[in-house]
């Protein structure tokens, strides 16, 4: 969608199921094999009483939503402030949805609400993207 196209309001979302291959995928492409993500016994003995996805592993479902429906492919994804509220672990849908805030027609970028929630409807993920809108 291009800028023009755009209201205050507009939604999408993608939902997915985060599996341990996700998890493990993630860690050997970022290198980020923090035990928290990969070892269940060094895990278990956290707060979290087990392994949690990475946090950007999640926070990526974000970036789907805008480069693929809201505003979609040619989208610029210029930056992301993100708060994680609630930790993701393996097995767990998520939910991401992002709802357009702001709209700068003179500047072609938009200011869009970002949340991940999980099957519970728990927030796991608050913050705000701001995008350039493909120009056609």
């Amino acid at each position: 969608m291009t800028i023009e196209e755009l209201k205050i309001g507009d939604t999408a979302s993608v939902t997915k199921t985060i599996g341990e291959s996700d998890v493990y995928l993630f860690a050997g492409i970022t290198g980020d094999l923090n035990p928290a993500h990969t070892n269940e016994v060094a895990a278990s003995k956290t707060p979290f009483k087990g392994r949690i996805a990475h946090g950007i592993l999640t926070a990526g479902l974000i970036s789907t939503v805008l480069g693929m429906y809201l505003p979609g492919p040619g989208t610029i994804y210029l930056g992301q402030e993100l708060k994680f509220t609630k930790p993701v672990h393996i097995g767990d849908t998520i939910t991401a949805t992002a709802t357009v805030s702001e709209i700068m027609l003179e500047k072609n970028k938009i200011k869009l609400k970002t949340v991940c929630t999980n099957s519970d409807g728990d927030i796991v993920i608050t913050g705000e993207a701001t995008v350039m809108p493909p120009k056609v």
